[in-house]
């Protein structure tokens, strides 16, 4: 999947694939941890809000900063902004997102993390590059991160892109 083709969704407001509130999996499945949560190609997903006030720090990245923006916007707070290595980041009151390609993330800036959840990251990523996410984050991440994925399966020969 292009660059052009998310920037361009989050510019149209062509965002189906936001859910308006929390994800019920999250709420059943996640336990706390130490660090900070990561959450990919987070959007401008409320998730993250639920997990700073369980007590988590939470860490997106996102390509578009249209939905970083909005993300804070809609919860009310005003983040600092600033840039980092390839990354405008966004941050406040314990979540920061890093606005940017996630596979320009580096060791360093994920060495707090302790956690991924993963709502709509993976299968948001063409087949072909699932391997090559996965392969990144274990590149990126400390060694005992534990992850919550939520994904599911379709048919994808009849359906082309993410669903």
């Amino acid at each position: 999947m292009e660059q052009a083709f998310w920037l361009e969704r989050w510019e149209l407001k062509q965002t189906g694939f936001h859910q308006d509130r929390i994800n019920p999996y999250l709420r059943e499945y996640w336990q706390c941890c130490d660090g900070a949560v990561f959450v990919p190609l987070c959007g401008k997903s409320l998730d993250m809000k639920w997990l700073r006030e369980q007590g988590q720090q939470v860490l997106g990245v996102e390509l578009s900063p249209i939905a970083a923006a909005a993300f804070f916007d809609e919860c009310g707070m005003v983040p600092r902004r600033d840039s980092i290595a390839n990354f405008e980041r966004f941050e406040a009151d314990r979540i920061r997102i890093l606005c940017g390609d996630f596979f320009d993330l580096e060791r360093e800036q994920m060495a707090q993390v302790g956690a991924v959840y993963d709502r709509a990251a993976l299968v948001a990523l063409p087949g072909q590059m699932r391997a090559d996410y996965a392969r990144h984050l274990a590149n990126i991440l400390p060694p005992s991160t534990k992850m919550l994925l939520i994904t599911f399966d379709y048919p994808q020969q009849q359906m082309a892109g993410p669903p």
